[in-house]
C-alpha cells in the first residue's frame, strides 16, 4: 500500500480518512491554541460526516491513553536506562513534554479514531 494510501498519510497530514484531500482540523497549527481541537463538520472534499454521533470520539481518550503510555516507556528507557538519569529528573521532564505534546497527541488520537472505523477510497476526479 502505497503511503498516501495509509492511515499515516492521514493521521501526520490532517487529512479526511475516506479521500486524504480534506483537512480533518480547521487549522494545520495544533498550537494555535484557540483553535487546536476545532475539526471540521464534514470533508471539505468528499464530504464525509466527521461528527458521526454524540460521544463518537470518546473512545479517541483510550486512543490518547495508549499514546501516551507509549511516549512516557520511550521517553523512561532513554533517559533512565540509556542516560542514567534519576526518576525524579524523568518525572519533570515526562511532565513538561506531555504538557508540550497535548495538542499534538490529542489531534493524532482524534484521527487514529476516525480511521479504525472509516477506510480509505480512491475517487475518481
Amino acid at each position: 500500500m502505497p503511503y498516501k494510501q495509509s492511515v499515516l498519510f492521514s493521521v501526520l497530514n490532517n487529512k479526511c480518512p475516506r479521500c486524504h484531500k480534506g483537512d480533518f482540523f480547521e487549522t494545520k497549527n495544533p498550537y494555535q491554541l484557540k483553535k487546536f481541537d476545532k475539526m471540521f463538520k464534514r470533508c471539505p472534499a468528499c464530504n464525509e460526516d466527521f461528527e458521526r454521533e454524540t460521544g463518537y470520539y470518546y473512545g479517541a481518550m483510550f486512543v490518547s491513553y495508549g499514546l501516551t503510555v507509549a511516549f512516557g516507556v520511550s521517553v523512561f528507557l532513554v533517559m533512565c536506562v540509556l542516560f542514567n538519569f534519576d526518576a525524579m529528573t524523568y518525572l519533570v521532564v515526562f511532565a513538561i513534554l506531555q504538557i508540550l505534546l497535548m495538542p499534538i497527541f490529542y489531534r493524532a488520537s482524534r484521527l487514529l479514531w476516525i480511521n479504525i472505523f472509516v477506510r480509505y477510497k480512491e475517487t475518481k476526479q
